[in-house]
């Protein structure tokens, strides 16, 4: 599986008869799957299968959706109301026994309030239907089109990572292989510190002398962290093949990379050490602002 990034833009165009649509989808960062969506009045019965096809396909991300819909202008029917047309024609004809009048003209006649109607055709439920199901289509694609662009921005990232955590194992390395930790080198130092406790002790105790060497030694043994991060090493490449959404559990390891460095920096006695501790905790913030992009 593909590892996706939360970024990305989609934009998807249909027609269906006279009704024109856009879908419009922009994702970024985000903690969990939030989705806020804009549908045009009269559309709103489309937010809930939205959401679904959303959750179904992604896991993280802050998405904005947006629908815009526009029809084509209606054909209008014009009708006569027969009832109101009679009662006039019977009012005009008593008025001209009456009066002699001429009589009304037909213009006359339709620009009278309530004689012609106008009627717009009412849509019907299966043409409304219609028009839901081929709008949800297009949505599929805009969607498939969102979960394209992530994975192509996921790949990218991937690369980055895939450096970083090759980087990781280097200074782990070069920590493992630093003068510094070689045995001689710390029986000398441990030699020099212990000589510096007995001339600072008004009188010798030999249970605090051993204690202090035993710290000592403790405190230049590093051994175990660099297993660690070698460890947390092999658990991040081997997410990073297994693809999906695996930004948290990066982001847990990253967390563990940053534990470590600060343990080896802590019990530096070299400044060489303490150098690749500093390196590392400079990648491991590279390292979070990548992950933090993945799904």
């Amino acid at each position: 599986m593909a590892l996706q990034s939360m970024t990305g833009y989609a934009h998807q165009e249909g027609t269906y008869e006279a009704l024109r649509w856009t879908w419009e989808m922009r994702s970024v960062n985000g903690r969990g799957l939030d989705a806020r969506i804009r549908v045009p009045t009269g559309f709103e019965r489309l937010e809930q299968a939205v959401r679904d096809k959303l959750s179904s396909v992604f896991t993280r991300g802050n998405i904005q959706i947006t629908l815009t819909v526009t029809r084509e202008e209606r054909r209008v029917d014009a009708r006569v109301n027969s009832d109101v047309l009679d009662a006039i024609l019977a009012l005009a004809d008593e008025l001209r026994e009456r009066t002699d009048g001429q009589p009304p003209r037909i213009d006359g006649l339709l620009n009278i309030r309530g004689v012609l109607e106008f009627h717009e055709p009412v849509p019907d439920e299966n043409a409304a239907k219609a028009e839901q199901v081929a709008i949800l289509s297009s949505l599929d694609s805009t969607i498939a089109a969102l979960h394209t662009m992530r994975q192509a921005e996921g790949e990218r990232i991937g690369k980055i990572i895939a450096g970083q955590i090759d980087r990781f194992e280097t200074l782990a390395r070069q920590v493992e292989a630093d003068p510094s930790l070689e045995p001689e080198a710390i029986r000398q130092r441990l030699k020099s510190q212990v000589q510096a406790v007995l001339e600072s002790a008004t009188e010798l105790d030999e249970d605090r002398l051993h204690m202090e060497a035993a710290i000592l030694a403790a405190k230049a043994d590093i051994r175990e962290e660099i297993d660690r991060i070698l460890a947390h090493v092999e658990a991040s490449r081997a997410l990073m093949g297994e693809g999906g959404a695996v930004g948290r559990r990066l982001d847990f390891l990253a967390q563990e990379f940053n534990r470590e460095s600060n343990t080896i920096c802590s019990k530096s006695n070299a400044s060489s050490v303490t150098a690749i501790g500093l390196e590392l905790k400079v990648l491991i913030d590279q390292f979070r602002e990548q992950i933090q992009n993945l799904e």
